[in-house]
């Protein structure tokens, strides 16, 4: 039996800004199917430090 090894395959290249923003859609679908407590909050935490990053990132970049 002859093995075959699967390659993954590439996709296009993403920028920081859209890994964050995907990060920050995905972290938002879950907190509307989240209760109020602990982990609603630790997302809405972390939601604010990715926007907090995105707007650092525009701030660096301007200064290039």
């Amino acid at each position: 039996m002859e093995k075959t090894i699967q390659r993954r395959k590439r996709s296009e290249p993403h920028t920081f800004e859209q890994r964050l923003e995907e990060h920050r859609v995905r972290l938002e679908s879950q907190l509307a199917q989240l209760p109020r407590g602990a982990e609603r909050e630790q997302i809405v935490a972390r939601i604010d430090q990715l926007k907090t990053a995105v707007e650092l990132n525009a701030m660096l970049s301007m200064r290039e």
